[in-house]
């Protein structure tokens, strides 16, 4: 669901949508380290995950419909890293299962689909290429994001979630000149404040533990 979404979307120029998705994503995964993890919800981070609910509503209220590309991208990528942390297996050992799966949904769609490009031979080498390319730019960073899943708590694997996005924002803006409208850009302030919120207090509780850290070995010697 969630590769099948991003592709539709970027075929789509809907970039921008991919991007504020999976700003919201870490949000998400926050709120589901608590559920499913008990891990603590202080009151910056229930702050930062009230500020995401704000920009979902104020979408809603602009546009009338809910944006659906950056849910379904959130929520179908932030229960796939619930998933991974749940499923302790190595991360070339659980692509190698979940590509597996999906192969015969993907040979199934080959065979029945009427686009012009589904059959390999019919296609000029340029775009082969580029196809095959698509296979390791996406399971790299999906089999580094399962080996982090398996060794960090899911409130910090959220807080290296915010690389993607940022740069898929500026290809949608600067490169594939999207539209940015006031209330899009609204959207993505509130996101924004929430993600900076918790940054800030990332390095303020990172700062407090160095302190502690160094102290306590001081007072060992």
């Amino acid at each position: 669901m969630n590769w099948g979404t991003f592709i539709w979307a970027i075929q789509n120029n809907q970039m921008l949508s991919a991007s504020l998705g999976y700003y919201i994503n870490p949000l998400i995964s926050i709120l589901l380290g608590v559920i499913f993890f008990k891990e603590k919800l202080d009151r910056v981070r229930k702050a930062a995950v009230v500020l995401c609910f704000c920009a979902v509503v104020f979408e809603v209220i602009q546009f009338g419909s809910l944006p659906w590309i950056a849910l379904s991208l959130a929520i179908t990528f932030g229960f796939y890293g619930l998933v991974r942390k749940k499923v302790a297996v190595d991360s070339f050992t659980g692509m190698a299962i979940e590509t597996a799966i999906l192969l015969p949904f993907a040979l199934l769609y080959l065979m029945m689909s009427d686009s012009p490009t589904a059959n390999i031979f019919d296609n000029n080498a340029s775009v082969n290429w580029l196809l095959f390319a698509a296979g390791p730019v996406t399971m790299v960073p999906l089999m580094c994001f399962a080996a982090a899943a398996n060794r960090v708590s899911l409130v910090t694997l959220g807080f290296f979630q915010y690389i993607g996005p940022t740069g898929m924002f500026f290809l949608a803006v600067f490169l594939y000149d999207e539209p940015l409208s006031a209330e899009k850009l609204t959207t993505f302030v509130l996101i924004w404040s929430a993600l900076a919120m918790l940054i800030v207090d990332s390095i303020r509780r990172m700062r407090k533990n160095n302190t502690a850290n160094f102290m306590s070995k001081k007072e060992t010697l």
